[in-house]
């Protein structure tokens, strides 16, 4: 399957505790309208770790009854442990996901050869494809080039979402496994980078609060105007750098209350931002707001 577009990594809005499901309806109408290509809920930015499996498979559901055909869907199926990723990838399966998207268990700092086992397990027992997906700094541990020779002729390994944030990185998984593992855009302050190297498609978080721009930088580049794609880079550059300096998920949900889309705050153990991280977040997000 060629993945295709921008895909965001969906927030899970919640109120009083539980799933907000009609801020989720909301949300996920106003990211359509924008043009994204397809879904990723249940990823870090969904904040899959505070959920029970209950909320788990409740999301994967709506978000599966949610999405029209030709629109692309891809499940968060992550958990510390094989056996526990293996449940959660039959349940994405059985509600009618057939691509998950899987980092290195996190905690547990599995060697490259430990890798290699748990992603076998996993396509062993579900019949799903995987993409990878790689950010050594929130997972503890790297995908190596040893893991992705080892899957590279594997027809269901389809990809890999790099966020690495090492652009070095990207073109060499682009050049070395063309036409076999597809480089999916994961660093989004340069996007438009990977987009050079080949990524034709973004697992993008913060497509949830300026997903017009996203999905027009996408546009543009696609369409052969490098000029107008650089300068979309340029203006979403300053959000996403914020983005990426901390406390991420949290500014994502910001973002999406002042788009007019509130879904809630974060659960614990993430905190809330200060008036001054609000106030530097929303300075960036400005020219994004009237866009």
């Amino acid at each position: 399957m060629k993945l295709s577009g921008v895909l965001p990594a969906l927030v899970t809005p919640f109120r009083d505790g539980a799933v907000d499901f009609g801020a989720l309806q909301a949300h996920m109408t106003h990211l359509r309208a924008a043009g994204v290509s397809g879904w990723v809920p249940n990823g870090s930015t969904g904040e899959y770790f505070s959920q029970s499996t209950d909320e788990r498979r409740a999301v994967l559901q709506f978000v599966k009854d949610f999405a029209l055909p030709g629109e692309t869907l891809i499940a968060g199926t992550n958990a510390p442990a094989t056996r526990e990723v293996i449940e959660q990838t039959a349940m994405a399966k059985a509600i009618g996901y057939d691509i998950v998207l899987l980092a290195p268990p996190f905690y547990t700092r599995p060697t490259q050869t430990d890798l290699i086992h748990h992603y076998e397990a996993v396509l062993n027992a579900v019949d799903v494809s995987i993409v990878l997906y790689s950010y050594p700094a929130k997972d503890g541990s790297d995908i190596s080039f040893e893991v992705l020779d080892h899957f590279a002729d594997h027809p269901r390994v389809i990809g890999i979402k790099e966020s690495s944030g090492v652009l070095q990185r990207a073109i060499a998984i682009s050049s070395r496994y063309a036409g076999k593992i597809q480089l999916v855009s994961g660093s989004d302050d340069i996007a438009l980078d990977f987009m050079l190297w080949g990524a034709e498609s973004w697992i993008c978080g913060p497509a949830n609060c300026m997903a017009k721009p996203c999905c027009d930088l996408d546009r543009a580049w696609k369409s052969g105007d490098l000029p107008r794609a650089r300068q979309i880079m340029q203006v979403l550059f300053g959000a996403m750098n914020s983005l990426e300096s901390g406390k991420f998920v949290q500014k994502i949900k910001y973002g999406c209350a002042l788009q007019g889309l509130p879904v809630g705050d974060c659960r614990a153990p993430l905190g809330t931002l200060t008036e001054a991280e609000k106030a530097e977040f929303h300075a960036a997000m400005e020219p994004i707001l009237t866009w």
